[in-house]
């Protein structure tokens, strides 16, 4: 009879810590939860959610408003940075394959507060004219579809790809998704092309969606 992998065992407290801030940082919940929809949502009591955002807080990694609700703290914003090398060196081939695939400029996008910000833009490597766009560039996120598509991630009504027109430079077309499920960043995949785009929607999402799963790892077993 084969052998069965043994699990490794998990510390309780910190895997509830880390719910908590997954719970958080979720599409829709930007206004913040209460303590009561925190413990509702955990499904735990609220004397065990209460010792464990005050541990988040003492840190900075929760904060409370003066509304009462419990938000996302600048810990995990400073962590977001640490962990920007990473992200890189992650997305790159990414992007050099999205930007080989739809023949355009291909770029990452982070959210700066109310700000986005190019933080790797890649090219195709076979065409012989693309557009030009400078890693760094900086916009707010309401203009062009890269910021769109975080902010629709953000409040939760993302669905798909976002398509803008000439938002950021003249006679430039954008298409971008958010990169979903990544705690404490938000940032969008996209490509921009001079004219209409071609057919690039599901190339776009699938590039999204691979690098959403290469950040966060394969889910954990239960059971």
């Amino acid at each position: 009879m084969p052998a069965v992998a043994k699990r490794p065992e998990t510390a309780q407290t910190l895997d509830r810590g880390l719910q908590v801030l997954q719970t958080l940082g979720a599409p829709g919940n930007v206004r913040g939860l209460t303590m009561s929809e925190l413990a509702e949502r955990l499904g735990l009591a609220r004397p065990v959610v209460y010792r464990l955002v005050a541990t988040l807080d003492a840190r900075g990694f929760v904060t409370r408003g003066e509304d009462g609700r419990y938000r996302l703290g600048l810990g995990v914003a400073r962590l977001q940075y640490a962990v920007r090398p990473v992200l890189v060196e992650v997305a790159r081939p990414v992007l050099q394959e999205l930007a080989d695939r739809a023949g355009a400029t291909a770029h990452l996008t982070v959210a700066e507060g109310e700000h986005a910000v190019a933080l790797l833009v890649i090219e195709p490597t076979w065409t012989d004219f693309h557009v030009a766009y400078r890693v760094g560039s900086r916009h707010p996120l309401e203009r062009g579809a890269a910021g769109r598509a975080i902010l629709e991630e953000r409040s939760g009504t993302a669905d798909g790809t976002t398509t803008t027109t000439g938002e950021l430079q003249l006679g430039a077309y954008g298409v971008a998704a958010a990169v979903p499920g990544v705690l404490g960043i938000e940032a969008s995949v996209g490509v921009i092309t001079m004219g209409p785009p071609p057919p690039v929607d599901d190339q776009v999402l699938a590039a999204a969606g691979r690098l959403g799963r290469l950040l966060t790892g394969p889910e954990p077993r239960t059971g």
